[in-house]
């Protein structure tokens, strides 16, 4: 498989149970209805851990164009490569999201709460603050991309990486996501964002582009940093 396609496959798969579990928790009459953040937190790291392992032989699974562009900006991956992947990731959050929807099909005329239902595809502030949101965002990135680099320094048993690196968004979810929904990835908001202003949804609301800027250049600033931080004082 090609490092191209296996990023279109592992960040598909990352959406498909990402968004997935969000849907559960917020459409009307679905099984999991009102689980709560844990439920979602969880699913996402899980979501992580699974698309990892699925096509991190292949690609490495950055399934993040901030995780691609942070490990460009410390000479660990090169530029050239950068657009390719970023292509990847882009078309599958988008498909990943495609299949979301069709999966919660019957749900979604359920569902009155349009906010809730742009929420399932990508996020949204708790309090819309500009300064504050973007904040969130880089420092949210910022702690992923550090805490990706120091795993993979560490010696682990063999396959255990992406489990850890799973934990970490759990732990990125619990603690600091409450703000914006730590979208920490441009690919996982704005494909599905497309797929929201796109898609058929019953009774879909607006697609809130006057916010996703947000969730795209505050992770890419905060992966950035958060891999010079690594290279200034782990690498030293």
């Amino acid at each position: 498989m090609s490092p191209f396609l296996a990023e279109i496959i592992g960040t598909m798969i990352l959406i498909i149970l990402g968004d997935g579990v969000v849907a559960g928790v917020l459409l009307r009459k679905s099984k999991a209805e009102n689980s709560g953040w844990i439920v979602i937190t969880v699913g996402w790291g899980l979501a992580v851990a699974m698309a990892a392992y699925a096509v991190g032989s292949f690609s490495g699974a950055h399934l993040n164009p901030a995780l691609t562009i942070a490990l460009a900006a410390i000479g660990k991956f090169p530029w050239a490569d950068v657009p390719s992947y970023i292509l990847a990731q882009f078309i599958g959050a988008f498909l990943g999201a495609v299949v979301v929807w069709l999966h919660y099909l019957p749900h979604w005329k359920e569902t009155e709460d349009q906010g809730a239902k742009l929420g399932i595809f990508c996020t949204g502030p708790g309090i819309r603050d500009t300064f504050g949101n973007l904040l969130s965002e880089i420092i949210g990135t910022f702690v992923l991309v550090l805490g990706i680099l120091a795993i993979g320094a560490n010696k682990f048993a063999d396959g255990i990486n992406p489990f850890i690196v799973g934990l970490l968004i759990v732990a990125i979810g619990v603690s600091l996501g409450g703000t914006t929904g730590y979208a920490i990835n441009p690919a996982r908001d704005l494909g599905p964002r497309i797929a929201h202003a796109v898609l058929p949804i019953a009774g879909k609301g607006s697609s809130d582009w006057g916010y996703a800027w947000i969730p795209v250049v505050g992770p890419v600033i905060g992966g950035i940093l958060g891999a010079l931080f690594y290279k200034a004082f782990f690498l030293a």
